[in-house]
């Protein structure tokens, strides 16, 4: 497990009107702050990585679909440096995904339809002075299969 990375099983309140989940919640130990609430989707067959913050921490939630998580330690500090990780987030495994500064990450839909994560980042988005660093998702070292492999 990379250094820092913390997953919270979520639960699912089910009655014969649908469900209700909550996701984070400020009396919960993995809040830190929540800077804004956004929704991120993928179509099916794309990645959309990699990129980090220097400052933000997100938290993921997979609320409709599937999504593979890679994850990349980039912190040279870390006991976990250059270690990889992957989660399936999704319908079938709802939990929240919080993932610390200088965690390299991306996402893959899984199945056939458009993946949707929302994400409770720590910071809201400076159009100024974005806290992104990107590399391409194919063009680095990270030693990272986005392939989805039979098992």
């Amino acid at each position: 497990m990379i250094e820092g990375i913390r997953v919270k099983q979520l639960t699912r309140h089910v009655d014969d009107r649908g469900y209700l989940m909550e996701i984070l919640r400020d009396d919960d130990e993995l809040f830190i702050k929540v800077g804004q609430v956004y929704v991120s989707t993928c179509y099916p067959g794309v990645v959309k990585a990699w990129h980090a913050h220097q400052r933000q921490t997100d938290n993921f939630c997979v609320v409709k679909g599937h999504a593979k998580i890679g994850l990349y330690d980039g912190r040279e500090d870390s006991p976990t440096y250059r270690q990889t990780a992957t989660f399936v987030l999704g319908d079938a495994n709802p939990i929240l995904l919080q993932i610390p500064p200088l965690v390299w990450h991306g996402q893959m839909a899984l199945g056939n339809e458009m993946s949707y994560l929302l994400n409770l980042p720590t910071e809201h988005y400076d159009r100024e002075h974005p806290d992104e660093l990107r590399v391409d998702a194919f063009d680095n070292d990270f030693n990272y299969d986005w392939a989805v492999c039979s098992r």
